[in-house]
């Protein structure tokens, strides 16, 4: 057995909820664009597209964050299940768990471009990608202890998982405690991998 090669191939089942979790997260990605393309309509005969732009710039903001988001979350999930060949209940309730947070975002999307100063959007945009960082530790860990449903000895790290996760909160404590700071919290987010890395080299965080 090796840590690098595949030794196994992954269960029927697994693959169907994979492929199933793939397509949902592909929906809600292209889901957050409708709201950009309902600006359409805006354009008088003597308007500019980049006044429009213009005039909408949060919207367009608020696409794009969302879209790295999901993007980066699908993305920090896909290397997570790569090495998973057996289905585990835990692990594909967490998954289905992970799965809600990322159809629901295009929703407090939206509400961040109407109501996007309100506490409780804040708490919803935020607080769903907190929500869906911790699925992904939570599923590292499982993953983790459960050498049967891996085809490597090789055990996933939760570490950044957890990082990003304590990042969305103290992001979302912030924009909630100063809100003037409105969104730029999130910034904080670009930190999170130096921050795993000097953790681990004082020996506050165990190496993978």
């Amino acid at each position: 057995m090796t840590d690098t090669g595949r030794v196994g191939e992954r269960s029927r089942d697994l693959e169907r909820l994979l492929t199933f979790v793939d397509a949902v997260a592909a929906i809600a990605i292209t889901l957050l664009v409708l709201p950009l393309v309902d600006l359409v309509p805006e354009l008088q005969e003597n308007d500019s597209v980049a006044g429009l732009l213009r005039a909408h710039q949060v919207d367009v903001g608020a696409f794009l964050l969302s879209f790295v988001v999901i993007w980066s979350l699908w993305s920090a999930q896909h290397r997570l299940m790569r090495t998973v060949i057996a289905q585990d209940h835990v692990v594909s309730r967490l998954l289905m768990l992970w799965t809600l947070t990322i159809v629901f975002l295009p929703f407090p999307t939206a509400l961040v471009t109407r109501e996007g100063h309100e506490p409780v959007t804040k708490v919803l945009y935020i607080g769903t990608m907190a929500l869906s960082s911790a699925c992904l530790a939570l599923i590292a860990h499982r993953v983790g202890r459960q050498r049967s449903v891996r085809d490597t000895d090789v055990r996933p790290d939760p570490a950044p998982a957890w990082a990003t996760t304590i990042g969305f909160l103290v992001a979302l404590a912030l924009s909630l405690a100063v809100p003037a700071l409105d969104y730029l919290p999130l910034l904080l987010l670009l930190l999170t991998e130096p921050t795993v890395r000097a953790a681990r080299r004082i020996g506050w965080a165990p190496r993978p």
